[in-house]
This record gives C-alpha cells, sequence and structure tokens, in this order.
C-alpha cells in the first residue's frame, strides 16, 4: 500500500550538509546554485519514497533567499511530499542553517516546491504505480 503524503505538521530530514570553502561565492558565502542542487537531492530521497521509476525535475518553484548561508553552517534540508499524481510527485522542501560558527543558532534559509515526474527508459512520463512506498 502507498503511504499517503505526509500530514501539513510534519517533514522529513533528508539531508544535512556542512558547507565548505569551495561552495563560497566571491562575497564569502554559499553559492545559491549549491543550495538549490542539494533541494532537489533532498525533494527526491521523499519522492522516491512513492516511485518505483527514474524520477526527473521539471519545477522549482518560489525559490527565496531569505538569509544568507556561510561556510561552516550546517545545513538542513527537510522534504515533505505534498501532492502525487498519475505521474508526478510534488516535494516541500525547507533549508535550515544552523550557525555553528558565533553561535549555534538556527535559521531558515529558504524552501522550495519541486515537481518530479516519473520516467521510463525513454523518457516519457510512466504512471506511478499505487501500493507503492517506504
Amino acid at each position: 500500500m502507498m503511504p499517503e503524503p505526509a500530514p501539513a505538521d510534519s517533514r522529513r530530514a533528508a539531508i544535512r550538509v556542512v558547507m565548505m570553502p569551495k561552495d563560497t561565492n566571491a562575497m564569502g558565502t554559499i553559492f545559491g546554485g549549491i543550495i538549490l542542487s542539494y533541494i532537489d537531492q533532498a525533494g527526491s530521497v521523499d519522492a522516491h519514497r512513492f516511485a518505483k521509476g527514474r524520477l526527473v525535475t521539471v519545477a522549482m518553484r518560489e525559490v527565496e533567499f531569505h538569509h544568507p548561508v556561510r561556510v561552516g553552517d550546517l545545513v538542513s534540508f527537510y522534504a515533505q511530499t505534498l501532492r502525487i499524481g498519475n505521474t508526478s510527485i510534488t516535494v516541500h522542501v525547507e533549508v535550515e542553517a544552523e550557525r555553528r560558527l558565533g553561535g549555534c543558532e538556527t535559521t531558515k534559509v529558504t524552501e522550495a516546491e519541486v515537481v518530479y515526474v516519473q520516467v521510463d527508459a525513454d523518457g516519457r512520463p510512466m504512471p506511478i504505480e499505487q501500493g507503492r512506498g517506504g
């Protein structure tokens, strides 16, 4: 039996990463593109609970950076599946940075909705089988 999408107040820790100097931009903060890449990965971790095939990212919605991410921050990516369609899965990803240098505050950095589509070997959309999940 396929699990239902998570209730509105639940989220899963999908990945956690310590930001390193190699990921910085000219301003000394972490590149937004690095964070976007991790958002995509975190969302796919949750989406794969519902899909048995290959998933491709088709949209990333409403990404707005509220605070910078710094070298040394422990960044947590929380995922919550919102909707499961015939071929698509929409996952909400919330990103928090734990400021490990100079204190231990946790700050919400950004969030996004990511839409994945399950595809076959030829890249065509493929139905998500009911009764799958974990």
